[in-house]
């Protein structure tokens, strides 16, 4: 196994479509975050957004807090810890796993992200809305799961 290096994803999925909005970035900080944010607001330029976003440091940093603060129209919801599974693009991110790069042989990051590319195109072509199989009281009781041993670690 040879790493050739890395590529951070940025993706937005529009929940009524299932479109992906997606952004490839050599790093996941504030900087790129950012860039990510306007690269959304461009896209969707009149509609109030709802972001979803797990409780990863650069989602929290002042500098993206103030330009939220500057843009009334996203309104953020953190995620608890350990229930990444209720953020749809999460799903979106173990489908493009398994679907494109499972078992991929890449000889260097742009072809990484050129077979990325190619399933996010391919994805938004014939894209549609995640349904959930479960009902809200089921899924709020798994997310509510009270403990069933204490290890005492």
């Amino acid at each position: 196994y040879v790493r050739h290096g890395t590529s951070t994803l940025f993706a937005a999925l529009e929940i009524a479509t299932g479109h992906v909005t997606a952004a490839f970035k050599p790093r996941h900080r504030r900087q790129e975050f950012l860039a990510f944010l306007k690269q959304v607001a461009r896209a969707y330029p009149s509609q109030e957004l709802h972001l979803v976003m797990d409780n990863y440091a650069t989602h929290k940093t002042p500098e993206v807090r103030a330009w939220l603060a500057q843009n009334p129209r996203f309104r953020v919801h953190f995620t608890p810890t350990s229930a990444s599974w209720l953020n749809l693009v999460e799903v979106w991110f173990s489908i493009i796993e398994r679907q494109a790069l499972h078992r991929a042989d890449v000889a260097s990051v742009a072809e990484l992200n050129k077979r990325i590319r190619a399933f996010v195109t391919g994805w938004n072509d014939r894209c549609h809305p995640f349904v959930w199989t479960k009902t809200s009281t089921e899924i709020l009781n798994k997310a509510n799961r009270q403990m069933t041993s204490s290890t005492g670690h």
